[in-house]
């Protein structure tokens, strides 16, 4: 896990995604998807159910393999490789819905997420940091995953992927059914974590919190890019704010909900 914030978007490209087309049998999902992830940066895709953002994802993770275009990591190409290779890469994914092991201790859950390490020391060293992001989970280190809040399950899912050592953090709805205020609790971790070096993929549809904390964002429609920009500049567009932030039109911005 990154000690120190490496970059900004404009950096080094962590990931690229050039003419992404992929299928479920005759169903089109993604339609030429392309996107460019900077190292040190945080990256939102938005849109609404059926868009292509978990699609997205469960492309660079290699659970799905695109019937064209690149997929790039780091400047080679990982589209069409194993799934766990690419998690050996330095691609891990904290995936929808949370997906804690229940009848396994926190502790567990953490120590699952290192399978793919050796590295016993930087085990530790994690593992320390990952309580420092979420104190809760060092105080429930020894209680089944199953016992905690939707809210604390959703923690352990993060902390479980940073475990894995990621240089590219993927986040699948990490606000889904969460109350607001657990879920703005979320988006402070998911911003100090990324402020402490990690580049993070973020796929949400709370678009303000996403918006607020993202140093560029696409918003898909139907497996399409149909609008890019830094997060700010589309907090502001009228067209945003109308469709994804549930202003009408000419309205002030409000605060976060």
């Amino acid at each position: 896990m990154p000690k120190g914030r490496t970059g900004l978007r404009g950096g080094l490209s962590v990931l690229k995604l050039t003419g992404i087309h992929v299928y479920y049998g005759r169903v089109h999902a993604l339609k030429g998807i392309s996107l460019d992830v900077r190292q040190g940066s945080t990256v939102a895709l938005l849109g609404a159910n059926g868009a292509g953002k978990t699609t997205t994802l469960r492309t660079v993770s290699g659970l799905l393999s695109p019937r064209s275009g690149a997929v790039e990591f780091l400047g080679r190409r990982i589209d069409g490789r194993p799934a766990e290779e690419i998690v050996r890469r330095g691609i891990v994914q904290s995936p929808e819905g949370r997906q804690v092991f229940p009848e396994l201790t926190v502790a567990e859950n953490l120590r699952i997420g290192a399978y793919t390490r050796r590295d016993r020391a930087g085990i530790r060293q994690d593992l320390e940091r990952v309580y420092q992001y979420f104190p809760v989970l060092a105080q429930r280190a020894s209680q089944t995953a199953g016992t905690l809040s939707g809210g604390e399950q959703q923690m352990l899912a993060i902390a479980r992927a940073l475990m894995g050592a990621p240089r590219l953090l993927l986040l699948d709805e990490p606000s889904l059914g969460l109350a607001p205020l657990v879920t703005r609790e979320i988006f402070q971790i998911i911003k100090a974590i990324n402020a402490g070096g990690m580049t993070v993929l973020l796929v949400e549809q709370n678009a303000r919190q996403a918006l607020a904390i993202a140093d560029y964002a696409y918003i898909l429609e139907t497996g399409k890019v149909v609008l890019a920009g830094k997060g700010t500049d589309l907090m502001n567009n009228e067209e945003v704010r109308r469709s994804y932030l549930g202003e009408r039109a000419g309205s002030a911005a409000s605060g976060n909900g």
